[in-house]
This record gives structure tokens, sequence and C-alpha cells, in this order.
């Protein structure tokens, strides 16, 4: 299968063959590497995005790309079903991977070191130990925490006192702890940034997996959400239905309450309204484009994501530098799925101006994201995107989905 079928057939099934053609692509198409040498594709970052670009890159080139992958961490650790680790339903452990079989069966160039430097004018990519030269650098930065809005937020109480666990890892289980160790009949405190965040139903499946939790060992137990946004921003209807049938009187959702400032001692929360003390806090911090993003030069003064063309994801402030996965701007959900998919459109369309050709003028392609309610049932919304030749985005097309209202064993 052609790499384009393959984009537009996976996932979505023969949606993409009824689809007009809507244009040709404005991107410049010229050779960016001498002739008669490979074409040097950098890769920072090991994620779902990055991962699977690169693997992609080195499948789809077939060894026309040199593909070099640099990533500090020796293993990946999943964000999508960490919630489960904190009801205990999963370990972190069940979501650790090794990246052996993408360093075995691809050949792509594996460096575990950090990036500390970008020169888009050069063309470089430096870390503590080397420097590599490019000519087509691809970024998934993911994200990083804006603790500026919030007053007391201190690095040290983050790691020690008020974990956000929205990175799995050590916060994870440090968070899971804290909610086993939790008196009888304590509140549970949890915030939501105001969206753009990553995964946009991920806080109200924390809220889930925490309510089933305490069903079960601690049923006297609040669940308080301080939602710095006017309303639960995906699945509504299903989480609301949840909460309401399967938890009801543990949670107590709040909206428009964004937290302003945080006493790490007293784990008191201070909203424009009220003052909330908790026994366990969980502050969800505002998110923006991960460090890699500005370090490359692409983030304006008060620029939170990255502007990037949709046919191609050149970001457009240095058009051989493409950023993919959550830190980009768009009105699209910040999930691995998305992720995936952008990275295979990316890969695709690399390939293409390596070789001389304009990207797929059409890219269309599926985001589908399940949200668990307990351990066992789990709620899903799907959706298939195409691009609009004239706005110049991605929109949403016919074809979408969500659970059954009835949600049930």
């Amino acid at each position: 299968m052609q790499r384009r079928e393959f984009l537009k057939l996976s996932m979505i099934g023969g949606l993409a063959a009824s689809l007009p053609l809507i244009g040709c692509s404005s991107l410049s198409t010229k050779a960016s590497h001498k002739q008669g040498s490979l074409a040097k594709v950098v890769v920072v970052g090991g994620g779902y995005a990055g991962a699977t670009c690169a693997k992609y890159l080195s499948t789809w080139s077939k060894g026309e790309i040199d593909v070099t992958v640099i990533e500090p961490n020796a293993n990946f650790i999943s964000c999508p079903l960490s919630n489960l680790v904190l009801s205990g339903s999963k370990r972190i452990q069940d979501l650790t991977f090794s990246y052996r079989g993408l360093q075995k069966n691809y050949p792509i160039h594996w460096v575990r070191d950090h990036v500390e430097a970008i020169d888009p004018i050069k063309r470089t990519v430096s870390t503590p130990h080397a420097k590599f030269s490019y000519d087509r650098l691809v970024l998934a930065p993911g994200i990083k925490f804006d603790y500026s809005a919030i007053a007391g937020m201190q690095a040290h109480d983050i790691a020690q006192r008020i974990p956000h666990a929205w990175k799995a890892g050590e916060q994870t289980e440090l968070l899971h702890r804290q909610l086993v160790a939790m008196p009888q009949g304590g509140v549970f405190v949890m915030s939501i940034p105001k969206a753009p965040y990553r995964c946009p139903p991920g806080p109200y499946e924390r809220v889930c997996q925490v309510a089933f939790l305490f069903k079960q060992y601690n049923p006297t137990a609040k669940i308080i959400v301080l939602d710095a946004n006017p309303d639960i921003v995906s699945k509504k209807g299903l989480f609301t239905k949840v909460w309401q049938e399967h938890y009801a009187g543990m949670i107590d959702y709040r909206p428009n309450s964004a937290v302003q400032q945080v006493d790490s001692q007293s784990l008191m929360v201070n909203t424009e309204f009220e003052s909330v003390r908790a026994d366990v806090l969980n502050i969800i911090p505002p998110q923006q484009a991960g460090q890699l993003a500005k370090m490359a030069g692409l983030l304006g003064a008060k620029q939170a994501w990255v502007d990037v063309d949709f046919l191609s994801y050149a970001s457009k402030a240095h058009e051989s530098i493409h950023v993919i996965g959550d830190a980009v701007s768009s009105a699209l959900p910040k999930s691995a799925h998305m992720a995936t998919s952008q990275a295979k459109v990316c890969a695709a369309a690399i390939v293409d101006i390596v070789r001389g050709n304009s990207p797929d003028p059409q890219p269309v392609f599926a985001n589908t994201c399940y949200s668990f309610v307990d351990n066992e049932m789990a709620m899903h919304v799907a959706n298939v995107y195409r691009y609009d030749a004239v706005k110049h985005i991605m929109l949403p097309a016919e074809g979408g989905g969500v659970s059954s209202l009835k949600i049930g064993r």
C-alpha cells in the first residue's frame, strides 16, 4: 500500500476515496540537500509523535533519508491510561516501554541525549556531547507547564506535596500514594486549566478514577473539581451521566474556578471567588508548547503554541522545521492518537519534499479517544478530520461518533 493510501484508509475506512481534490501545496519542494547524498532528518523527542514520525520516515523513504532521533530517556512512559495508576487498576510499569523494538527493526540512529541549542539558520542541533546538521528538523517537544499565573507554586512543592501527575511517571505514583493515604471522609481537590491543554477529557477521566478508588476504600470522601473553563470541555454528556449514576454525591464540580494562589503547607487553594482546603491537592497547571519550540525560535513573545502548515507541519517561522504533537496550534484535540496522525502526515510530506514532489494536498486522518469510567468500562469519542484548502486548517468531517449514553456493562 502506498503512503498516501495508507494515511487515508487507516482508521477511517473508505471515506477518503470519495473526497474531492482540493488544490496544491504552496510549500517549497526544492530539495535542501546535495544531489546524490542522503537527506538528513533529525527528530527531537521520542514520544507518540516523534517515534511514529521517525518510524515512517525510515520506512517510506526506502533508504533515501538518514534519520536520527534524539531522546533523553531510555524508556517511554505512556500518559494514556496513566489515570488508571491513580485508582490502582494499572501500575506505572504496565505503561513503560523500551525503545529497543524501534532501534532493532528500523534503520534509525538513536541518540540518548538532551538538546541544548537549535540553530535554524545554520540548521544544526546541539547536545552537550555532539552537534547534528539537518536538512529537515522534526520537533515533538510536548508541553511545558506555566506556573506564572498561580502564586505560590514552587518546584519543590510540585515534586513533594502537590504533584500534577500530568506527565506520567514518579508524580503519578506519588499522587496514588497520597490518595490511598487520605483520611476517611477527606477532601481531594483538583484543578483543571483553561483549554487548550494536553488531553481534553483527561482531567474528567481522572475524576472518575479517583472516585472509583474512593468508592471502594473511602466512600465518604469528597472530590472538589475547580475547572477554569466555563463547562466540561470534552464528552460533557457522558461524564455528567457517569458522575450522577456511578459516583452520586461524591463529586462537586465548580466551573469558572481558575486557581490563582496555592499554599503548599496548608494545602489551601484560592480562586477568584473562594478558598478551598484539601487533604490531597492536585493542581494541573496551564500549558504551552515545550521548551524546544522556544529554543528554535518558533514562538512569539506572547505565543503559547506553534503555527504550522497542516499539509506538512512545517513551522511558519522556519520552513525547514516541522512540529508535531501537543505543541501545535490548532483547534484539534491534543491527544496521543492525534499526535501519531500528525506524525504520519509529516513523515509523508518530508519524503515528498526530499524527492522534489508536493505533499499530499488533501490529508485526512482520524482521532479516537477512550476515557475509563472505572477499571473495566470506558467511553469514547471519534472524529475524522480533513484539510480545508480555503481555511488552510484541518476540520471535522462526517463520520464521527460517541459512546451511547446508555453506559453500562
